[in-house]
């Protein structure tokens, strides 16, 4: 059956396109303010970090192996890297563009950098919501393969030892 192959292709395919948005407009902010402190922008970098991590291993985990499926703690890692980067980048936010998910003062004339926030905080949900899809399904294809491995086997019986008693 080719659907896990397909989802995880699709799911493999929005997470890196999800980090690269994330890679461009958090860079675009971080080139913008390069003279401030790297204490103060922590939360950014973090945050470009795990994109560009996140770039490198939806690359090397799109091609559709079935070894792919095995890659599901660290699918799971990269989903809770992504929460922590929202919850950072929302706390950070701390409603000064107005609430994080109201997106009708959003206009992309003049300054756009509540549009950039929001865009970034937005991404980074998607993202960590498909890497948390991509370790589901990779728990599921794991379960089943060695369920059905371990329904076809033979069952082995034990010999009875040479030296036990037979009393």
């Amino acid at each position: 059956m080719a659907l896990p192959e397909i989802v995880s292709i699709i799911l493999r395919l929005a997470e890196l396109a999800f980090a690269a948005i994330i890679t461009g407009l958090n860079g675009d902010y971080l080139h913008s303010v390069r003279g401030a402190s790297s204490w103060d922008l922590g939360r950014h970098i973090y945050t470009e970090v795990v994109a560009g991590l996140s770039i490198l291993f939806a690359i090397i985990w799109l091609f559709p192996f079935s070894s792919s499926f095995i890659h599901w703690p660290a699918d799971l890692f990269f989903s809770v890297l992504w929460f922590i980067a929202f919850g950072l980048l929302v706390a950070w936010l701390d409603g000064a563009c107005g609430w994080v998910f109201d997106w009708d003062n959003i206009s992309f004339r003049g300054t756009a950098s509540c549009a950039q926030f929001k865009a970034v905080i937005a991404f980074s949900f998607l993202s960590a919501i498909c890497w948390l899809v991509s370790a589901i399904v990779g728990i599921w294809w794991v379960r089943r393969h060695t369920r059905v491995h371990h329904t076809t086997t033979a069952p082995t019986y034990r010999r009875r030892r040479w030296y036990r008693s037979r009393v």
